[in-house]
């Protein structure tokens, strides 16, 4: 699929796209109160733009190792003020989260995109599961990420085995889910959840075996942004010194088939990217 259909937007995947991240939150692995206003998150928002993001993931709520989850009324609080003013600004915007209840708001807002680290498999306590809220709505973006436990736990007892198989089925298993409830495919991208319960070796492993999870026949995104395993592998342990080692995987990525990059440094992604297609394009039978 070279579509990606959104609430307002058919996003054209034809060429690898950026997802530029706003964490409105005060304690993200990476970024954590850099953005927590919304003045600054807008104004981050705006600069991510220029730099090069086709698309806008907001978030309020880390989901880091060993995260702490916030109620419902302070992840809206904080997300809030932030989507209504990026609704107007004619891009997709993507909403980070979990709650059934803060996606529908989000949507009732005219968010476009749902980005979901449970792949839609919450239900709140009265009954109100993330799956019925986007299989309700006409045609929101979805993306399904691969998540091994949940972030308190995760990294304390991650994947044994061949983490391969394991988040392909994972995912074929939450995409048939939608397909079931009538959510055509194309509206779906699939994240194999790099860093979430994952060893350094595995999240290598789905990296260097991309095309086994594009095998299942939609687009993939990639977050391998200044994650902790590129610094396990750098020895950077300030995860904005792993820029370089960020780019680099996001690069492989796209090579391997990646579609979307999500990602913190836009302005070096989109340079880099530039670099790979002004090649590519010279190579006999491509084309820009």
């Amino acid at each position: 699929m070279t579509v990606w259909q959104t609430t307002r937007f058919q996003i054209d995947l034809t060429q690898p796209r950026i997802m530029g991240i706003v964490n409105v939150t005060p304690d993200s692995f990476s970024d954590g109160g850099d953005w927590a206003h919304t003045d600054q998150a807008l104004a981050h928002a705006e600069s991510l733009i220029n730099a090069g993001a086709a698309m806008l993931d907001v978030g309020g709520e880390s989901t880091r190792p060993g995260a702490t989850p916030v109620s419902e009324a302070q992840e809206w609080a904080r997300i809030e003020p932030v989507l209504k003013a990026l609704v107007s600004w004619k891009v997709p915007i993507s909403v980070d989260t979990y709650k059934p209840s803060i996606m529908q708001r989000a949507l009732e807002m005219g968010v476009d995109i749902i980005n979901d680290v449970w792949a839609l498999r919450r239900v709140s306590d009265e009954g109100f599961s993330a799956e019925a809220v986007v299989a309700a709505h006409p045609n929101c973006g979805v993306c399904l990420m691969h998540m091994h436990l949940e972030p308190a736990t995760m990294q304390m007892a991650p994947m044994v085995g061949d983490g391969v198989p394991l988040v392909r089925d994972f995912l074929k298993m939450r995409a048939d889910a939608l397909l079931q409830r009538g959510v055509s495919a194309q509206r779906m991208v699939l994240d194999y959840g790099i860093g979430f319960g994952k060893t350094v070796e595995q999240n290598c492993a789905l990296l260097a075996r991309q095309h086994e999870l594009l095998a299942l026949g939609y687009p993939l995104l990639a977050g391998w942004s200044r994650k902790s395993t590129l610094g396990k592998i750098t020895g950077h342990d300030n995860p904005k010194d792993r820029v370089a080692a960020s780019v680099a995987a996001a690069l492989i990525a796209v090579e391997r088939g990646a579609r979307v990059l999500r990602v913190h440094d836009v302005q070096a992604t989109a340079d880099a990217i530039k670099v790979w297609q002004a090649v590519v394009s010279q190579a006999p039978g491509q084309s820009r």
